[in-house]
């Protein structure tokens, strides 16, 4: 680029002038306070009537942990990450209610744990609610664990799974790894009872640990 471009370039742009601006000061001028008191007012806005924000009751995040600390102990009694054997029964809320009913009730009186994947909705009130109105007044440790539908390759629900007495969870790339000796797992949508029978009959060294629980869940 050569001077003479840029005095070309500079010739091109318009110059403003004072006259210029007083024209525009003049076309564009600000309206007096009389004008001003001329134009009609609309009415106030009505605050009652703009949308107002939906309040629910705050989750009471003490209960919820007190809630699960008590049922992670179940939980690790019922993997045998404690000591004895364990029972766990995979379901999803999704299942039919009178066998969510049926598997929850055999479960709290054989003393295994319920586990579900995930969250209803999203939400921890609605999984809260939901396991609640399931639950009513049985004692059952109900944990939300996606890791062990991994750790014991759940595909389908429902699914049961007993860990052997002395069977100990080690940590690994997943969070924790069973040995795959110290679990037998049995799928399909019968009962928990008929579940620990083929359990012991397929796998005759579970035998023992499986009729603890039956006995637990037959008395």
């Amino acid at each position: 680029m050569t001077e003479g471009d840029i005095e070309r370039a500079r010739r091109a742009q318009p110059t403003i002038t004072e006259k210029d601006m007083e024209r525009a000061r003049k076309t564009n001028r600000m309206p007096t306070d009389a004008e001003l008191g001329r134009v009609p007012i609309s009415g106030s806005p009505k605050i009652d009537a703009l949308p107002q924000p939906r309040f629910s009751a705050p989750i009471d995040l003490e209960a919820l942990a007190k809630g699960y600390a008590s049922q992670s102990d179940a939980m690790s009694q019922a993997q045998g990450l404690v000591s004895g054997p364990g029972l766990l029964v995979f379901v999803s809320l999704s299942m039919p209610e009178a066998t969510l009913q049926r598997l929850v009730d055999q479960a709290a009186r054989a003393k295994a744990s319920v586990v579900i994947r995930g969250l209803v909705n999203g939400s921890i009130r609605d999984t809260a609610s939901r396991v609640q109105g399931l639950i009513g007044q049985r004692q059952v440790a109900v944990q939300i664990d996606p890791q062990a539908f991994d750790r014991y390759t759940i595909d389908r629900v429902p699914s049961f799974v007993l860990v052997r007495d002395g069977t100990r969870a080690t940590a690994c790339a997943t969070g924790l790894c069973v040995p795959s000796d110290g679990f037998v797992r049995a799928a399909g949508d019968v009962s928990l009872g008929y579940a620990l029978e083929h359990m012991q009959r397929a796998a005759p060294r579970f035998a023992k640990d499986a009729n603890g629980f039956l006995k637990r869940l037959k008395g």
